[in-house]
């Protein structure tokens, strides 16, 4: 790595924290939709439509720290999560039977781009497995939630939903965590280049 590329390494792993402090919002969110009860379908459809806009805006973060292709899909993420936080929020009963209906779907993209990343990145980030465990669970979750669509009623299909909405949030704060571990890493060891 040439000096200059160090110290733009350098400069931009200045932020680490704001992926800590992002993972650690993630985990808030997590903690408060896994112990909530639902009292209506409107009330989901809210909910999925925050946690929608918290993943936008985790995504615009991520696309501006990330080199290169990972850039566009984290920004296609960005748009794709905003424009279903914006429906959420609209239109909470629709926003609920969509996702009873697609979340299978969503999640095993999500899981699969989970998988991906933790692969291409194996060279350069020391975390690159959980990022692939994250991504496994994901995957294993859409296929929990796509077998059970035939099974449940609308009550328990709420409170399955708020329980797949509260796991999709605790995975993304540990990939936030580790990202931001990971982006420290690559400062110190950027650092250490520079000064040796």
């Amino acid at each position: 790595m040439r000096t200059e590329e160090r110290m733009i390494v350098n400069e931009a792993t200045r932020y680490w924290w704001v992926f800590l402090v992002s993972g650690i919002a993630w985990l808030l969110i997590a903690w408060i939709v896994l112990r909530m009860n639902t009292t209506s379908v409107a009330a989901v459809g809210v909910l999925i439509g925050v946690v929608f806009l918290f993943a936008a805006i985790n995504e615009v973060g991520a696309a501006m720290v990330v080199p290169g292709g990972w850039r566009v899909w984290h920004w296609i993420m960005a748009v794709i999560f905003f424009l279903g936080g914006l429906w959420g929020l609209f239109e909470p009963i629709n926003t609920f039977f969509a996702l009873a209906s697609v979340l299978g779907l969503i999640l095993i993209f999500y899981g699969s781009f989970e998988i991906i990343q933790a692969i291409a990145s194996h060279g350069v980030n020391p975390y690159w497995w959980l990022n692939l465990i994250a991504g496994i669970l994901l995957i294993l979750l859409a296929f929990w939630v796509s077998g059970s669509d035939r099974v449940y009623a609308l009550a328990q299909r709420a409170f399955l939903i708020l329980f797949w909405v509260g796991f999709f949030a605790l995975f993304k704060g540990f990939t936030q965590i580790f990202l931001a571990f990971s982006i420290r890493h690559a400062g110190k060891e950027a650092e250490d280049a520079l000064a040796g």
